[in-house]
């Protein structure tokens, strides 16, 4: 059988970088996980042992990997992959599940994509400070969010810096200018009525250019990155205040309560009421 030791992270109030599940296990000989998709980046470093990875690539199409210790891999959302244990020399892995507004940057820059999802590190100290990262993450489930998220952004600092193989051109740089300009006046202005094109406007860009910096940046198109950080600005009123929908509604720029309603149901699944009687925060 498989030992295994895994935690939820408890708060997903985090836009940068968010946690959501991380653990180690030393598992059985031939113990195989899939095929299946994940809706979050997902990174498995190998402590000993061997096993295989089957990815799909960036066009669809299964690759298969070898991966032995002191290497590692990444599985990005949505992406279909199935992974083993070697018959005769198991491994034994940590690993954490990730995603956030800076994730496809640190990843890109740690040289990692789906036709590229083996780790392996360029500076063995960079990555010994990845793995203690991990395993302190692994060791640590019932601390706090916030002490647990500055583990984790200090896991990302090595596997970014243990990895690194992206250079950053000028173009990048004037890009990532833009991009951050436009975060900066969504979360100014969430509350108000703004639209891609005056966000695009705002930073000087035709608005075809700017969905599609910003969606290959951030992963999400604005629509969607707007939708996303005012249906979890709602999230935040209703567990933590005791406003009404409405004024909810209101807060998060959706003056009628019907459309404010209709959205928070679409990203959780439950009505706004519904969802605050499962997840209020009682004094």
């Amino acid at each position: 059988m498989s030992d295994v030791l895994f935690s939820v992270f408890p708060n997903e109030n985090f836009i940068d970088l968010g946690l959501y599940q991380f653990g180690r296990e030393t598992c059985s000989p031939g113990h195989s996980f899939g095929p299946v998709s994940r809706n979050h980046y997902l990174f498995h470093y190998v402590l000993s042992g061997t096993g295989k990875l089957i990815a799909q690539d960036s066009k669809g199409i299964s690759r298969e990997y070898q991966i032995k210790s002191g290497q590692g891999f990444m599985i990005f959302p949505r992406q279909i992959t199935t992974y083993m244990a070697d018959i005769h020399l198991p491994w034994e892995y940590v690993w954490i599940e990730f995603d956030g507004l800076r994730a496809r940057e640190i990843i890109e820059i740690a040289g990692l994509s789906a036709d590229s999802p083996v780790y392996h590190a360029t500076s063995k100290d960079l990555r010994e400070n990845m793995k203690n990262e991990m395993l302190y993450l692994a060791e640590h489930g019932q601390d706090s969010p916030f002490h647990l998220i500055g583990h984790l952004y200090l896991f990302i600092d090595y596997l970014s810096r243990s990895a690194a193989t992206m250079k950053l051109s000028s173009k990048g740089k004037v890009r990532d200018f833009y991009i951050k300009e436009a975060l900066n006046y969504i979360e100014q202005n969430f509350q108000n009525d703004i639209t891609v094109e005056g966000i695009a406007a705002f930073c000087g860009l035709n608005r075809t250019y700017f969905g599609r910096i910003f969606k290959e940046t951030v992963g999400k198109s604005p629509q969607e990155f707007l939708l996303s950080y005012r249906m979890t600005k709602a999230a935040e009123l209703l567990k933590l205040t005791a406003l009404s929908v409405n004024d909810i509604g209101n807060a998060v720029g959706y003056p009628n309560q019907l459309h404010f309603s209709r959205a928070f149901k679409n990203v959780y699944g439950v009505p706004p009421r519904e969802w605050r009687n499962q997840n209020r925060v009682r004094s």
